[in-house]
């Protein structure tokens, strides 16, 4: 029979030998002789998104030492101790809740949008924060993808073709093409860059802002889409503002979508000034955050007719009320915040986070999130 020292040596030595094998860039430090009965605990905020916990359990099922577990949101408080790596996924991470978390080493979103970590507290209790940048997990073009929907949704009258059949009746509605429309992209990030490149093959005029296009201006556009590998956003878009042109860029569009970062400075922008601008009849999709519209704006443009159909992913609250008086208009499309739940980016990303956790218990440096303080 194997001595126990022995026994303990060669399973961390596989333990090592795994992570390589598992593709992990950096060394592998030095883990002690009893490393392989030390736990790395991982924390899912809440029950949805179910694929991201459900996808990370199976990626690590190989690895006994990182235990995957889902909490309910109203337990996350007296239970974050014990755990060393969080995924927030749409759980409120403030400044208390973030005090408990002793034993907290990341905080991560199975995503993007980190709106909801008060991430000057995680920096002074020494948690790195971090997302998963979108243009590598496939999370940006299902994003973009989800975007086409809603604008083809409404254009076609998704609503009243569903009332038409369960009425029988053939050739109505009557309903838009999207050739030869105006889509004014307000936030040209990832996401934008992708729904531009899908866009294009429409026959449409793509207009957009950004706050600062330096930096994206010297780089390609990198992509196996139209219109080539090495596009630039000179190739992708019609005419560029900065985002005080945004009431300008609006008032010529006839599809406006919001890809802008929830923070401080865009909540809200969507507003009565920022609607009353756009041309009357004209569509607003949301795939960004429900707190860059402001509701009661968007209600009252609804009601007046002035705005001409609403798409939305996301919600001002979720899970959005399905009674909401916002849903009672037929040129309104809402989906339940899918527009990266897809088979290829959850598994991408819950490649990602698995071995961030691998990463994180073997003490080598972590790769493939943009940590954010």
């Amino acid at each position: 029979m194997l001595g126990g020292q022995f026994t303990r040596n060669l399973a961390s030595f596989l333990t090592k030998y795994c992570l390589l094998l598992h593709g992990l860039s950096g060394k592998v430090a030095s883990m002690d002789g009893n490393s392989e009965e030390r736990i790395t605990r991982v924390l899912f905020c809440g029950p949805h998104f179910p694929a991201s916990h459900n996808y990370t359990r199976e990626y690590l099922r190989k690895y006994p030492f990182v235990q995957v577990d889902e909490v309910p949101i109203d337990d996350v408080p007296n239970s974050i101790s014990k755990y060393h790596m969080c995924i927030v996924k749409s759980m409120k991470l403030d400044s208390n809740v973030l005090s408990l978390a002793t034993e907290m080493k990341l905080i991560m979103q199975y995503g993007v949008g980190l709106d909801g970590v008060d991430i000057d507290a995680a920096t002074k209790y020494g948690v790195r924060v971090a997302r998963i940048p979108s243009h590598v997990t496939g999370n940006a073009a299902s994003c973009a993808e989800m975007v086409i929907y809603l604008i083809l949704g409404l254009l076609r009258k998704q609503n009243e073709m569903q009332i038409a059949v369960k009425q029988r009746r053939l050739g109505e509605p009557v309903g838009e093409t999207l050739l030869g429309k105006t889509v004014f992209i307000m936030g040209f990030g990832d996401i934008g860059i992708d729904l531009a490149k899908r866009l294009r093959p429409f026959g449409v005029k793509i207009i957009a802002t950004k706050r600062s296009w330096v930096a994206q201006s010297q780089e390609s556009c990198q992509s196996n889409d139209v219109p080539g590998p090495n596009s630039t956003t000179n190739d992708l878009i019609d005419e560029k503002g900065i985002h005080e042109d945004i009431h300008e860029f609006a008032s010529n569009a006839d599809i406006v979508v919001c890809c802008l970062n929830l923070n401080s400075e865009t909540a809200g922008t969507v507003n009565k000034k920022f609607i009353s601008s756009m041309r009357k009849g004209a569509l607003l999709v949301n795939i960004a955050r429900g707190g860059v519209l402001d509701y009661e704006a968007v209600l009252d443009h609804l009601k007046s007719g002035h705005l001409g159909g609403l798409g939305i992913d996301v919600a001002w609250t979720e899970p959005f009320d399905p009674n909401d008086p916002i849903l009672k208009f037929k040129n309104v499309l809402i989906t339940p915040h899918v527009g990266g739940v897809t088979e290829v980016s959850c598994r991408a990303m819950a490649k990602v986070v698995g071995d961030v956790a691998l990463q994180l218990h073997a003490g080598i440096p972590l790769t493939g999130i943009e940590i954010v303080n």
